[in-house]
This record gives C-alpha cells, structure tokens and sequence, in this order.
C-alpha cells in the first residue's frame, strides 16, 4: 500500500502558482516524496536496458569506435565501414533542407469562413512571430534541431523541451537525448507515461542561483552541498567512457551535481486522485529541492459541483520525435544504429577479412628445410639487398617451402557488395538520391519513379517529423498565451503582436513544410503546375499562388518582392486590351492625317504670305513712282488682290489653330513662329511701316504725301491727281 504523507494541501490558485511548494511539507514527507521519485527512477531504467544496450552499441558503430583485436593475429585489419554515418548524414540533410524552411517555418492556418479578413491579418502576425522566435530570438533552435535530426536518425527517438524562461522573458527549446530522459519502456506514449524523469546537471554557482531566487528551497547547510559531488555511475556514463576511450574525470568542488528532474503524479490533497506535479532531487542524497505544480491554471483542473476534482490535464513541455516506431511497442523507438547494425558489423567483418587475405598473400613466409645452411634467426629483406648464405641456389630453392597461396576470395566480395546494397536500400541512400547520374538512355518517367520508390521510407519518416514539429509548435503557441506580454513589437520591420492574438486555437498552428513533398523538385513541380491551374482556371487566389511559387524557388523574403495585386491595378479584360489597341491604332492614324493636313496648311500660308510681301514690295514702289493714273490704278488692283491674299491667311491661320487645339499641342513659342511666318499683325518682319493700315482702314494702303487723297485715306477716281 503506497505510503500516506503526514501533512495534506489544498489544490487553489496559491498552489497552482507556487514556485515552489517544498516549504509547505514537512522533512519526512520530503524524504518519502524523494524515495518514491529515486526508486521510480530506477524502475524505468531497468524497463529500457535492453534497448539501451542496442542503442549504444549502433551508436559506437555510426561513430566507427575501433575495438582492440588480436584474431587472427595482432595488428590485424580493423576497419569500420561508416553505412550508418552515412544514412543519418543523408537523412539529417534532407530533413534540415525540407523542414527548417527558410526564414518563415511557422504557419498559422485559417479555418472557417474570414469575411472581415481578420482572421488572415491574426494568422499572419501569429505566423511572422513564431518564425521569428525561432529563428532570430532563440538562435540555438536551428543548431538545437540540427543535432535533434541526426541523432534521431541513429537513435531512433529524440526530445525536446520547451518551457518559460524567466531570466532571458522567452520561450526556449532544448533537445533532450533519448538517454537522458527516463520513461518507462513499455509507456503507451509520453502522455501517459507515470513518469518522466531527465537527468540534468547543475553546477554550485547555479544552485545557489535559485536558492536565492526561491526556485529550489534553501539546502545551503546540507551535508551533500557542502560536500565534494558523489560519483554517480549509470550505464550511460560508463558506455560514454568506454566509447570516447577515457576514464571519468576525478571529482572536485567545481564537479557540477547530477539532480533528476521527474514529472509524475502526487495526491498531496490526499483525495484519491493524484495531481501532476514535478519533482526535482539531488541523485545522490535524495534531497528534493522543489516541487511545483504541472498544470497552471484552474481552467486545467475539472471539477464536481462539490469542489471535487474530476480531471487535471497537464501542461506539456516535452515533445517526442519518432523515426521508425519500435516494432515490439515499446517507447523507444528504432533508429539506423538499430536498424543496420547488424548489416553494418557484416560489412565491417567482411572488409577486415578482404584486408587480412590480402596482407596474407602480400607476406612472405613458410617453411625451411634442413638443406638450408642459413643462421637462425629473423630475417628482413629491404629493396636491393642480397643476403649472403652458405647453400647453393639450388639447395636453397629445394629447401624454401612458401606458405599455400591464399588470394582474397571473390565469394567474400560478392557478399560483401550484396550486404552494402540491402543497407543502401533500407537506409534510402541508392545512388540516385545521393545525386548521381542513371544510366544512358534511360527514360526520365523511369527515373522519376525509381526516385519515388527510393524514398518511400524516408517519406514515412518525415511526415512523422513533420507532426512532432507540429507539437512543438503547439505547446510554444501555449506559453506564448500565458506568458507573453499585451502587446510587444518585434523584429527589423517593427511589426506587432498581441496578448490576445494568442486566445486562439493552438492546434491550427503547422509547419510551413508540406509533409508530403519531400525535395525541392517536387515543391518546384507542384508550384509550377498550381500556378499553371491558376491562369486557366478562376478562382484560385493569386497572390497565394504566387508567393506559394516564389516559396518553392527559395526566394528570401518573397513579400517584399511581390506585396500581392491589390497594390497595383487589375490586368485589363483581353477584350477590352484588343479594342484599346484598335481605338489607339485608329487616333494614331488620325493623328498622323491631321499633321499631314496640318503641315500642308503651313505650307500654303508660307507661301500666302510670300505673296503678299511680294505685292507690298510692288505697291512700296509704286507709291514712290507714283506719277501717272496707270500707277493709281495699279495700286488699287493690288489692294485689292492684298486683301484676297489676308483673308485668304486669316482662314488659313483659323483652320490651323483649329488643329493644333485638337492636338493640344499649341504653345506660345509656337504661335509666335507662325505669326511671324504668315506676316500678320504690327510691325512683324517682312512687312512695310508705310504701308500700315489705319485705326478706320486694316488692311488698306496710306496715301503719299505729294498726292492728294480722301479725309479717310482712300483712292477714289475724283481723288487722282492730273498728269503733270
């Protein structure tokens, strides 16, 4: 029957927010809660020794660990062939490029009908600020996650641990190994595992740290403290030092102490259900130094209408990543160092065998007879030397027996390319997915298949990946909402987030990666054949297609280079484009008839004007000869044809200004120049003063001084002088 503690808490809102709950038991029931978290620790390491004898030994192969060997004679061949280095080297690979998306790994989905756009804008700022927190504010997650996927390749299973770190205000992500976490090998899942305990380590300065901060109780005065570290020795520890080929380093006062940090399930309340708590004590002396509650809010905790708990659902702070899940059922899962390493201690002992056959023929040795007369004892034999002896060359070649001939054998590496070519395939590294070039002439539809079929394993896999990211991100959306200020700002472009943006559903949070496009060909094709889709067919959203394509290329920053459609006018209807361009084609005609017609205007009013100069220039001279009627009546035919000729211009000038206003093209300058051109006006250039007209009479010619004329100026026929 388990064993009762003396002193019984109330589970409120005090004990729910508590940072440590040490200080409200008594010694004994901290020594008894203390035996209950070491000996459960214990348990669980005794369920998972088998596995973790597997797991150190294909460990000790994906890190080629030589092993001291005498057979079949010291000094012989050994060699580690690296089939596991290479499958983990090539899944972490393309793991790394597939997952770890760019700058935007995290992506908040939109569920349901958005009329008002508000839910795209907060999907969008709870996106662009998870990304953010894991690339830019934590900068340990990608080179965290990057250990995470190669030791998940040759483990099997790898943890993270994501938590509230109070000293830097952030979330924080750290991988826990697989050997560091304790569960109980035959646990149904991490959920529901009665416990979970990590080994961590913490050095003097660290404790005391939160001893002043209230995070650990006050254990300065203990005998353990003050004290030189115990060494505590695991399978783990002692498989480490014979792996690295080193003994423990000797104990001193900077040896941090090793602590066991457990999550499990306490009745402190004493009502028949146990509550989720965790338990942090020192390996060595048992001495619990904090016990805090693992859910953080009533919300958590279902109850009757008495009061009575029902249900705690508890916080989650790990996240497991599986890479093939292990075949017995049990909780640690099975990696390359499992899977191949059998084949891969075949292929080691292959090759050594090869090496050995191949060092035996190259050796010399034998047997030597008695008819040798050579002195006892080693000989060496360097290049070009020839040993004196006191047999005859023919009773030295009678009395030299050589060992039988023994050439490597072709059935051995036959074997031996069989053994490598199965490891090749159950790891997917064929040598079409490590980049090399098939064959000559063969069909790209084939090839594409066979690159398929290569990766169906390593598909399987990263779907499971992608769902462990996917918790990940889950439970980082949860501390955000509990713990994130009411608004912040965050990176280069000074962009915002809200408290409450985070009151939303934490399960639509998802990777950026598509779980089921597993290389860049593949997104790039998919991209393509959308886009493709997407101009044939109405109703795909376009600026989602074309980021979706930017994306697949690898484009950096893809807003900045396409900020989307509505910032610039929709395309025209291809109808109306055609109608534009035959109504433009027809003004451009117009356009060039009414230049035509316009420059054949300005030519005839040059010329218009060319003859009206030339007339004044006559009628100047007549005024000067002006001595007989014949000249008077010649001067008035050419008034007359003057004015032909300026109302003639006036159209012209009317008509030409009519144009240039349809063109718009009438300026000043312009006005000038043709003024001038056509001889117009008062005082213009070409024109006679003493010709100009009066205030009464435009356009009529002033009379000279020596002949008599009207009061108005004009050349009637009683006006004529007589001839002299």
């Amino acid at each position: 029957m388990l064993q009762k503690l003396s002193k019984k808490l109330v589970v409120n809102e005090d004990l729910i927010t508590s940072k440590n709950l040490t200080d409200r038991l008594g010694h004994d029931d901290l020594s008894t809660i203390g035996g209950w978290v070491k000996n459960g620790y214990n348990v669980d390491e005794i369920s998972r020794r088998n596995w973790l004898r597997r797991n150190e030994a294909g460990m000790d192969l994906a890190m080629m660990i030589q092993k001291d060997k005498s057979f079949p004679w010291a000094g012989c061949a050994n060699v580690n062939f690296p089939l596991i280095a290479i499958a983990a080297l090539q899944f972490k690979a393309r793991s790394s490029e597939n997952i770890l998306k760019g700058n935007d790994p995290v992506n908040y989905r939109v569920i349901g009908e958005d009329i008002s756009t508000e839910l795209k804008e907060r999907a969008e700022r709870i996106s662009a600020h998870m990304s953010w927190q894991v690339m830019e504010e934590d900068r340990a997650w990608v080179q965290e996650h990057n250990r995470l996927l190669i030791n998940l390749a040759i483990v099997g299973c790898a943890f993270t641990k994501s938590y509230w770190h109070s000293g830097f205000s952030r979330v924080v992500s750290e991988l826990v190994l697989a050997k560091n976490l304790i569960i109980n090998y035959w646990a149904k899942s991490l959920e529901d595992a009665p416990r979970a305990s990590e080994m961590i380590q913490l050095s003097r300065n660290e404790i005391h740290e939160r001893v002043m901060n209230g995070t650990f109780k006050d254990i300065r005065e203990e005998a353990w403290y003050n004290s030189t570290p115990q060494a505590v020795e695991t399978s783990v520890t002692a498989r480490h030092d014979v792996r690295t080929g080193q003994n423990p380093p000797a104990y001193d006062e900077e040896t941090p102490f090793n602590f066991i940090q457990q999550q499990r399930w306490l009745d402190l309340d004493q009502d028949g259900y146990a509550e989720p708590y965790i338990v942090t004590s020192e390996l060595g002396s048992n001495c619990v130094v904090r016990i805090v509650a693992r859910f953080d809010s009533e919300a958590q905790v279902q109850r009757k209408v008495n009061k009575q708990i029902i249900k705690i659902k508890p916080t989650a702070y790990y996240t497991k990543y599986t890479f093939i899940p292990a075949m017995d059922g049990g909780m640690y899962d099975i990696g390359f160092g499992t899977l191949l390493g059998g084949l891969n201690e075949s292929v080691n002992s292959s090759i050594n065998q090869l090496l050995d056959a191949g060092t035996a023929q190259n050796a010399m040795g034998g047997f030597l007879g008695r008819g040798a007369k050579i002195r006892g004892g080693v000989y060496t034999m360097a290049p070009w030397e020839w040993k004196r002896v006191e047999s005859s060359g023919d009773d030295l070649r009678k009395n030299l027996v050589p060992n039988p001939e023994r050439r490597p054998n072709v059935v051995m590496f036959q074997l031996l390319s069989l053994l490598i070519e199965y490891t090749e395939r159950l790891s997917s590294v064929t040598d079409a997915l490590q980049g090399k070039l098939p064959g000559q002439n063969t069909p790209a539809s084939t090839y594409q298949s066979s690159l398929e079929q290569g990766m169906i394993l390593y598909s399987d896999i990263f779907r499971g990946v992608w769902a462990s990211l996917k918790d990940e991100f889950k439970i980082r959306h949860v501390l955000n909402a509990m713990y994130l200020p009411l608004k912040m700002r965050f990176g280069e472009s000074n962009q915002f987030i809200r408290a409450e943006d985070y009151k939303s559903n934490p399960d639509h949070v998802v990777p950026t990666a598509d779980p089921n496009i597993i290389s860049n060909a593949m997104r790039l094709f998919q991209a393509q054949n959308i886009r493709m889709a997407a101009r044939e067919t109405p109703g795909y959203d376009m600026d989602q297609v074309e980021l979706n394509f930017l994306r697949a290329m690898r484009v950096q920053n893809p807003r900045q280079i396409f900020p989307g459609a509505e910032k610039f006018p929709p395309p025209k209807d291809p109808k109306m484009a055609i109608e534009e361009m035959r109504l433009q084609a027809k003004a451009m005609e117009l356009k060039q008839m009414q230049q035509v017609e316009l420059m054949r205007l300005m030519e005839e009013r040059r010329l218009n004007g060319s003859k009206i100069i030339a007339l004044e220039a006559q009628a100047y001279k007549l005024l000067k000869e002006a001595e007989a009627i014949g000249s008077q009546l010649q001067l008035e035919s050419m008034k007359t044809v003057i004015e032909v000729l300026k109302g003639h211009g006036e159209a012209l000038d009317q008509r030409i200004s009519t144009l240039k206003t349809l063109e718009g093209e009438a300026s000043k300058n312009d006005e000038e120049i043709d003024d001038d051109a056509a001889g117009t006006g008062n005082n213009q250039p070409g024109s006679i003063p003493a010709l100009e007209a009066g205030p009464g009479d435009a356009g009529v010619l002033p009379a000279a001084e020596d002949v008599e004329g009207g009061a108005e100026g004009g050349m009637g026929e009683e006006d004529v002088p007589e001839e002299a």
